[in-house]
């Protein structure tokens, strides 16, 4: 058994493919169009990280409730971890980059960690080995 999908609720697709992809280097998995219950059209984009593993559901907000969600989705708590094995490059890259680190890197007993916004403005921890 495994979690196969998260969503994360984004204004548009497109913007949110690119920070998946070109920022964080998440492999677009499926970019399908796809219809809503009652019929209007959406797609169904899926960004995975490199290799596999649980990957990210990328489901445009549809209608205010949905839309007072985006960047919210875990109520102001890093709701997402990102593991990397190059803490140090990641961090630089994603910084040059211009994502926005709203706490520096610091070294807890688990690793080295930073934490960031996505392009919705959910909260991420960064996290490597010490």
């Amino acid at each position: 058994m495994q979690i196969d999908l998260v969503t994360v609720v984004v204004t548009e697709y497109d913007p949110a493919i690119a920070f998946f992809t070109d920022v964080l280097g998440f492999e677009l998995a499926e970019d399908t169009p796809s219809l809503t219950n009652d019929g209007r059209p959406k797609r169904w984009v899926v960004v995975r990280p490199p290799g596999g593993g649980t990957g990210l559901l990328l489901a445009r907000a549809d209608g205010e409730r949905q839309q007072t969600a985006v960047g919210d989705q875990t109520h102001g708590r890093v709701g997402f971890f990102l593991h990397v094995d190059d803490f140090d490059a990641t961090y630089r890259r994603m910084a040059e980059m211009n994502v926005e680190f709203v706490k520096p890197p610091r070294t807890e007993p688990y690793g080295r960690v930073a934490v960031f916004r996505d392009v919705a403005g959910n909260l991420w921890d960064l996290l490597g080995p010490a």
